[in-house]
């Protein structure tokens, strides 16, 4: 894997250098900043920004990227999201699980979006601000077609009538609560209107009071998500943005529920596919992930053979000719190469803004980089595509943080791996596990 362009660690700013390098110690991946780190992923960005452009113009995109545990699917669908925002996109990244988020649930799916909703000016919670700022150009469009103070609300109601015409025939709740919030602010009923602002959000048990105020009754139910999406697009489009990345985390997840939920989930599933295909949600860009296991084994997205015929592409060539522009992505993961290329980069980035660059880059050359990088994956049973998390976190609370701070600190004298199973995720944990095994002599 390698860069499409040099890594230049000064180009980065201070407070990306540590949001990045923040993130790393706590073995996270970054929030933002992740173009730092991109290695091997060059060869989507032509396919990439067609789609983007694409959803930008009135379309709408699915894509399903998977990769095994390590592979850097989380890595890979914020890089996505980050240039995304770039190009004017609101994005929002949901994980799914079978307790907080559960796919077959798409009210709580769409609750999920619009807390996680963030543009280039706001962080999530933006829902918020996008729907002030939609009403904005509204008055911003009343005021240029001529009307006059005395007309302006009138005209603004028939502009949002207008707007939210479609909208309307399969969600009429979501007009009424934006006509009910407006007049909450213009009352200067604060309460209420961040009580009907939730309630757009797709969050339950918001006060009766207020949904009387705004004309709205009960909870947004699994048939209506879609139609408050529909909403949601719209009043993006309407305010600016270009369209809406959003990307459904960790879906390999439903292989671990219940049958009956398994099938609900990978219907929904099916049935978001095809409403994005129909055309229902211009500027949506929806992006899935999950192991090859979710895409090819009995308990995934074979189980539901019209759901399997959609998602189908053709694996069996050399990776190096994979389609960018499939329906599905493959990423390859990582190689001991790559990893310590990575390593380079991390500890490149680290030193442009360290108060001792030059010793950094002494004490963690390459070739030390390597034999950490050989550690840790023989720690995780040699399996290289487990090992980046875990590398990154020691290489960077373990060992440039210590020679940052002290003159003395050799990381070859005075630092030897060590990997408790409290520091490692179920994945890790059990590749660790494995390697222990391995190492048992049993007398036959």
């Amino acid at each position: 894997m390698s860069t499409v362009e040099p890594f230049r660690p000064a180009n980065a700013s201070a407070a990306r250098r540590r949001t990045v390098i923040d993130a790393l110690r706590r073995g996270a991946v970054p929030e933002s900043g992740l173009d730092q780190l991109a290695t091997g992923l060059g060869r989507f960005e032509a396919a990439i920004d067609a789609e983007l452009d694409s959803a930008a113009s009135g379309g709408s995109v699915f894509k399903a990227v998977r990769g095994e545990y390590g592979s850097g699917k989380t890595f890979f669908t914020r890089w996505l999201g980050e240039r995304a925002k770039r190009a004017g996109f609101a994005v929002s990244e949901i994980q799914i699980s079978e307790t907080e988020t559960p796919l077959h649930r798409l009210e709580t799916v769409y609750r999920r979006l619009t807390e996680r909703l963030a543009t280039a000016s706001f962080p999530p919670s933006a829902l918020r601000p996008v729907v002030d700022a939609w009403f904005y150009a509204l008055e911003e469009d009343a005021l240029a077609a001529g009307a006059g103070e005395g007309g302006l609300a009138d005209e603004v109601e028939r502009l949002l009538t207008a707007r939210l015409a479609e909208v309307s025939r399969h969600a009429p709740s979501f007009s009424t609560a934006l006509r009910g919030y407006r007049t909450a602010l213009a009352e200067g009923d604060e309460a209420t209107a961040a009580a009907i602002m939730a309630w757009l959000g797709g969050q339950p048990h918001v006060a009766a009071a207020a949904r009387r105020s705004a004309g709205v009754r009960g909870d947004l139910d699994h048939f209506g998500a879609l139609g408050f999406l529909q909403g949601l697009l719209t009043v993006l489009r309407d305010s600016g943005h270009r369209g809406l990345f959003v990307v459904l985390d960790e879906v390999e997840t439903l292989q671990r529920v219940r049958s009956d939920a398994r099938d609900k989930a990978l219907n929904a599933l099916r049935q978001l596919i095809d409403e994005v295909h129909s055309g229902r949600f211009p500027g949506l860009y929806l992006v899935i992930t999950g192991t090859p296991a979710f895409y090819d084994g009995p308990q995934g997205v074979q189980r539901l053979a019209p759901l399997a015929q959609r998602l189908a592409t053709d694996f069996t060539t050399d990776p190096r000719f994979d389609n960018p522009r499939a329906v599905q992505l493959r990423l390859p993961g990582f190689t001991q190469e790559s990893l310590v290329g990575l390593g380079e980069t991390i500890r490149d980035l680290y030193a442009s803004g360290a108060g001792a660059p030059g010793r950094i880059k002494a004490l963690a050359d390459d070739r030390y980089l390597a034999d950490l990088a050989r550690a840790v994956t023989g720690a995780l049973g040699g399996r290289v595509g487990v090992a980046p998390r875990l590398f990154l976190k020691k290489l960077v609370g373990d060992v440039l943080d210590r020679i940052d701070q002290f003159e003395e600190f050799d990381p070859r004298q005075h630092y030897r791996l060590t990997v408790s199973g409290s520091e490692l995720t179920r994945v890790e944990r059990n590749a660790a596990a494995a390697a222990m095994a391995d190492d048992v002599e049993l007398d036959v």
